[in-house]
């Protein structure tokens, strides 16, 4: 074949799909890159696709030192000695993970392991990553000798750009992107994260796996396709692709009784018998196909995942720690420490699968209540400041339930002054659960016109018409983008904010996704919402209703 087949089993391969045209990659250009990336340009070539690889891994921009192959060269006889290869122990950040072989021959399949030593002894503060096996099983297809590979590998993991991140390499790391995908699969897979709420008592350990079927289950042919543009785009490339799987996973499996007792087990083998079902173009196609949200809002959606874990004291792989991480998420909301007047602990579990992975793990706290604290807006207000964010739970006269999880704090109404303007992010979302369950979430209301014009703020009691009207929802999905967390924790500008909740000692007004938008009056005991009829969803609840009953809840640690 050519240089780069020492370590590939050819039998394994589909050398069919493989064409010995000569190819040249010659642009420079980022856009145009990605587009061949993701065309396959190189896909067909193995020679071509190795010298991609090597030119787009040494354009990465590393620390002033890091090891290369001749450091390589010089340590592997020391490190691993006489010893055999298949005997050599793995370090404890791969955690046990499996190593995928792919199309590797026997010389490969050892040489992981070598490599994976040798790079432990080189970054001694790498502490979790389980994807390491994956990237080196994967580079040695296309690396001329270990040292090669060895080199392409720290490069990766030594690289310094802070807008460029490619491999976990802490537990810190590794958990707050599980729950980012959490986050990312709530508001993306519904559908899906729907049947992962209903079979398994942890959706977290569910989406603890999304790495492991990207790096690890995988057939090579996805995993290549997948890593060609990873190396161009960056991680965000990883998230898509897991989303999409997760799509694909659902349509193959819906309706359909589980193979196994674990919804887990079910996922991985879905994962790894994917030819079956879903081409690699195809995989790619419905990857990019998903809006995302931007590269930034990512990146602070993770900054918050792990601060949260960081104030539990959860930073490394303690059995303990893990144990209580993964058992607050499910017992948050515990029967014993749980009483409300309004939904019960399982239509509180329901809520608690919708909101951002960082605050499941809290516990819900009773701020305010109509039943003990009285109608009063002011009440309401006092009770709710200072905490961030509220859970609102509404049951009418009719015995209907609705509400919505508001990611600010209430004092933030001050920032307008005496007018009604708009704040909150995009994860605030309404929500319905009787007569049936439904959330609405992601739609932005814009009221540009009550900041900037005096005469709609002097009378702002008049939402009837103006302030919820169907026309101020936007229709238009590309409108549902908004940055995730509160402008103030990042020093956003203003203008980047969403306008999903508003307040005054006149009124509440609570915007929802789906055209949904929640109007209370102040005496807190009437009612209306706007549905836009643009959007196929029910009602939140009756347009003008009684309230029953109103429950305010915090989070707690």
């Amino acid at each position: 074949m050519d240089e780069y087949s020492r370590f590939v089993d050819w039998d394994k391969m589909d050398v069919s799909a493989q064409s010995q045209d000569t190819k040249e990659l010659t642009c420079t250009d980022f856009h145009e890159l990605k587009q061949l990336a993701r065309q396959g340009y190189w896909a067909k070539n193995h020679s071509l696709r190795a010298k991609v690889y090597h030119k787009l891994i040494s354009n990465i921009p590393c620390r002033t030192v890091t090891p290369d192959a001749n450091v390589y060269r010089d340590i592997v006889v020391k490190i691993i000695g006489k010893r055999s290869s298949s005997s050599l122990p793995l370090p404890e950040f791969v955690d046990n993970s499996l190593i995928p072989t792919y199309c590797l021959n026997a010389e490969g399949i050892g040489a992981v392991r070598k490599i994976i030593l040798c790079i432990s002894n080189q970054f001694p503060d790498i502490s979790f990553c389980p994807a390491l096996p994956s990237v080196i099983a994967l580079l040695l297809h296309y690396s001329k000798d270990e040292a090669e590979c060895f080199e392409q590998v720290c490069r990766i993991l030594a690289c310094n750009d802070p807008s460029k991140r490619l491999i976990d390499q802490t537990f810190l790391a590794f958990e707050s992107s599980c729950m980012t995908f959490g986050d990312l699969v709530n508001k993306y897979c519904q559908a899906a994260h729907k049947l992962m709420v209903a079979v398994s008592e942890d959706v977290l350990e569910v989406y603890s796996d999304w790495q492991r079927w990207l790096f690890g289950e995988l057939p090579m042919a996805y995993i290549a396709r997948v890593f060609d543009v990873f190396l161009v785009e960056g991680y965000k490339v990883l998230y898509r692709v897991a989303l999409a799987l997760l799509k694909f996973f659902h349509k193959v499996r819906a309706g359909q009784p589980m193979e196994s007792d674990s919804i887990q087990q079910d996922i991985r083998a879905f994962v790894r018998d994917i030819a079956k079902s879903v081409s690699p173009e195809r995989l790619l196609e419905k990857a990019f196909a998903i809006r995302l949200f931007s590269r930034k809002e990512i990146q602070l959606l993770q900054m918050a995942n792990e601060k949260a874990l960081q104030q539990k004291g959860i930073t490394v792989k303690q059995k303990s720690c893990l144990l209580m991480f993964q058992q607050n998420v499910h017992l948050a909301v515990h029967a014993e420490n749980f009483k409300s007047e309004i939904v019960s602990v399982k239509e509180m579990r329901d809520i608690w699968s919708w909101i951002p992975e960082r605050f499941a793990l809290c516990q819900p706290l009773l701020l305010f209540t109509t039943l003990e604290h009285g109608c009063s807006l002011s009440r309401f207000y006092s009770h709710s400041e200072g905490h961030e964010p509220t859970l609102l739970l509404i049951k009418t006269t009719a015995k209907e339930v609705c509400g919505a999880y508001l990611s600010t704090d209430w004092s933030e109404r001050r920032r307008g002054g005496n007018k009604l303007s708009f704040f909150g992010t995009g994860e605030c979302f309404v929500f319905r659960l009787q007569p049936e369950v439904e959330r609405y979430e992601w739609v932005i209301i814009k009221h540009p016109e009550l900041a900037s014009t005096g005469s709609e703020t002097e009378n702002h009691t008049q939402p009837a018409s103006s302030t919820l009207s169907s026309s101020s929802i936007p229709s238009d999905p590309s409108d549902r983008l908004s940055p995730f967390l509160a402008a103030r924790h990042f020093n956003l500008p203003s203008k980047t904010a969403s306008m999903f909740m508003a307040g005054s000692s006149e009124c509440i007004i609570v915007g929802g996704g789906d055209g949904q938008a929640l109007y209370l009056d102040a005496d807190l005991n009437h009612g209306r919402t706007s549905h836009c009829n643009t959007f196929n969803n029910q009602p939140l609840c009756s347009e003008s209703f009684q309230i029953s009953i109103l429950e305010v809840w915090g989070f707690r640690d």
